[in-house]
């Protein structure tokens, strides 16, 4: 088969429009399960099993299930209950929802392995219990999980063409796209591979860069 360089040329406009909606849904599908995740692990901490249990519940029930079964749940069935929201929105949100319930588990472990001393340090200290996670426990524990963090970022990223399946049209969604209005294949869906391995090796140096700083 003949490499048509004036597909990829036609098809760039469309790469970058769907480029642009791939980074918007990694970077609040990111800010979305980090905040998540670390509320989930707060709760989890709680003495309550009123509030434990439900929490356990819901975030394992999210951890279980095929991401794509959310995103379909989320965009079809919702609307019947009167919760509409764009296919955008719906695709952000399940990504956020779906990998908050993995950095829970990664901000649960940074929380453990903070030592001992310095909640006891704290507690010498009188200080109040929000003072001692945010200034204290907190920022120990972030710090210890920023490179694990990292990489679930770039699992996010190799998971966005996903939600192409509610009909967004991210970078995997616009080469198909492309492919079926100019019986094309190979070029668009090529181009795509490539571009998804330069964001995921460019955020893998990133990501080691941070983990040296913070060795440092």
């Amino acid at each position: 088969m003949k490499w048509d360089w004036s597909a990829v040329s036609g098809f760039m406009p469309h790469l970058w429009d769907g480029l642009l909606v791939t980074v918007q849904i990694l970077a609040l599908g990111s800010l979305i399960s980090f905040a998540l995740g670390l509320v989930w692990a707060l709760l989890m901490r709680v003495s309550s099993r009123w509030v434990t249990w439900p929490v356990g519940v819901v975030t394992e029930f999210v951890r279980n299930t095929p991401l794509l079964v959310q995103l379909f749940f989320l965009f079809y069935v919702l609307p019947e209950w009167g919760l509409t929201f764009s296919a955008l929105t719906t695709g952000v949100f399940a990504i956020g929802l779906h990998y908050s319930t993995y950095t829970m588990q990664v901000y649960r472990a940074g929380i453990e392995a903070v030592p001992v001393g310095q909640w006891e340090a704290a507690t010498a200290l009188n200080l109040p219990l929000h003072r001692t996670w945010t200034a204290v426990i907190l920022p120990q524990a972030v710090r210890r999980v920023v490179p694990a963090l990292g990489n679930y970022v770039i699992s996010m990223l190799k998971d966005t063409p996903m939600v192409m399946a509610i009909t967004v049209l991210e970078m995997l969604g616009q080469a198909r796209l492309y492919s079926q209005e100019h019986f094309q294949f190979t070029e668009p869906l090529t181009v795509i591979g490539v571009a998804f391995i330069v964001m995921s090796y460019l955020a893998s140096l990133a990501l080691r860069a941070l983990e040296r700083r913070l060795a440092h």
